[in-house]
């Protein structure tokens, strides 16, 4: 039997952030969200450029062959990123989860990166379909971790694999059996990670998708609402040409942000935002603010005072949200704890070394060696001290792996056999050595690489 689908999207700021870096897109073949990241570095671009890749290839595919467009999909999403960042530099950081799947009328195929999620309901039951690539979902795989201490690890959004125009992206890819009254659902971290199951299920629950919509976004925003908002939600109904015909949605920053056109690409970098982001005020507001050069003497003395008063306030401000603030990054080879923030400002340095710890960052695994020279940004410095306790535990297993295979244990003699001559004899598949293991590209972005 072939089914159809009743879908409904929507997606907000929430109550803290000013502007949207979530994405949707609900159609009768397709449903999926991305949550974008890298705050000034357009994360709002990148979520965008994924729903409306989504959007432009969504058509009608069967099978295993919906596997592989969406497979497809997440790749020229990621290759537009490529090509956006190749073409403006300071997009450079930007990234999105894509979270997904197409439907031909009697399975979705489910296609996943990142932390974004989705859940199935069928018969009360509500199911988790996808696994969250964080840092913490790996520490709760490997039992160091529960998900009630998840909830609140000063690391939860950190992300291991996401769509950020590198190469090597791998997406998740299953086929689901659809059944009647089945309803699935999308959504941002800024969802699921703010309710728990049973709240999502109890909304879920209600008959109309509308009201299960209002009832998911109203609880996230109770809890907080300190990320952006997006939830796609589609109901397995009886076949009908209506619902198949049904006009497409678009939501969040899909509708919000231009993309620029690559195929015009020129060698100098542009600025991402031709005025100033909305989260910038006081000082920032006074960088991204046109000179009118027609002035007098008097008018750019009185304009350069005034720059010069809200720059030093800015600059005063930034140091004091700083000291309230920590990281870890490198200091000499090791990995190191500091207070402030990376860089400095005016001249003016933001941060200090607050503890040198004896964990040589080129121990760790690759992933956190890279992870390390980008800075880990933390809550506090109790969160600093248990992260680098997390990185201890790696890199120490990292030494353990590297000296086994430089030294790797002599192979058990099997028992010497008897030749017609009466003497032992060695086994004919002896081997006379064994060759170092070389990591594989892939063990590049593999947080397990040693």
């Amino acid at each position: 039997m072939t089914y159809s689908l009743r879908f409904q999207a929507h997606s907000e700021v929430g109550r803290v952030r000013t502007n949207n870096q979530d994405a949707g897109y609900a159609s009768p073949t397709m449903v999926m969200v991305a949550d974008g990241m890298g705050g000034a570095a357009a994360g709002d671009l990148a979520s965008a450029v994924a729903a409306t890749t989504a959007a432009e290839s969504d058509r009608r595919v069967t099978g295993e062959e919906m596997l592989a467009h969406m497979e497809g999909i997440v790749e020229s999403a990621n290759t537009k990123l490529t090509e956006l960042v190749s073409q403006d530099l300071s997009l450079d950081g930007m990234g999105t989860t894509f979270c997904g799947a197409m439907f031909d009328g009697n399975q979705f195929a489910i296609t996943h990166v990142g932390d974004s999620r989705c859940y199935l309901l069928r018969d009360g039951e509500l199911t988790q379909l996808t696994h969250d690539h964080s840092w913490v979902q790996q520490l709760i795989d490997e039992g160091r971790l529960t998900p009630k201490q998840a909830e609140t690890h000063p690391h939860r959004s950190l992300i291991i694999r996401v769509l950020n125009g590198q190469s090597g992206v791998r997406a998740d890819l299953e086929l689901v059996d659809a059944a009647a009254g089945d309803r699935i659902m999308f959504c941002s971290d800024g969802l699921s990670g703010l309710i728990n199951d049973d709240t999502i299920r109890d909304a879920l629950t209600k008959p109309d998708l509308d009201v299960a919509v209002t009832e998911l976004v109203a609880a996230a925003n109770e809890a907080g609402g300190h990320d952006n908002i997006t939830v796609a939600l589609a109901d397995v109904v009886e076949q009908s040409d209506a619902l198949d015909a049904a006009e497409p949605q678009l939501v969040g920053s899909a509708l919000e942000r231009d993309i620029p056109d690559t195929s015009t690409a020129t060698a100098a970098p542009k600025t991402p935002f031709p005025e100033p982001p909305p989260d910038h005020t006081g000082a920032e507001v006074a960088r991204y603010a046109p000179v009118d050069t027609t002035r007098r003497w008097p008018g750019i003395v009185g304009g350069a005072l005034v720059l010069l008063l809200l720059l030093g306030g800015g600059v005063w401000g930034v140091v004091a949200y700083g000291s309230s603030r920590y990281y870890l990054a490198e200091a000499g080879g090791s990995v190191a704890i500091y207070n402030g923030l990376p860089g400095s400002l005016l001249g003016v340095e933001l941060n200090e070394l607050t503890e040198r710890t004896d964990i040589a960052v080129s121990d760790l695994p690759r992933f956190y060696q890279r992870a390390v020279g980008n800075t880990i940004a933390t809550s506090g410095l109790a969160a600093a001290q248990d992260s680098v306790e997390e990185l201890r535990w790696r890199a120490e297993r990292c030494v353990a792996v590297r000296e086994e295979r430089a030294n790797p244990p002599e192979p058990a003699l099997a028992s010497p056999t008897a030749s017609p001559s009466g003497l032992s004899t060695v086994p004919p598949n002896y081997p006379t050595f064994l060759a170092p293991i070389t990591p594989t590209a892939s063990a590049e972005t593999d947080p397990e690489a040693c």
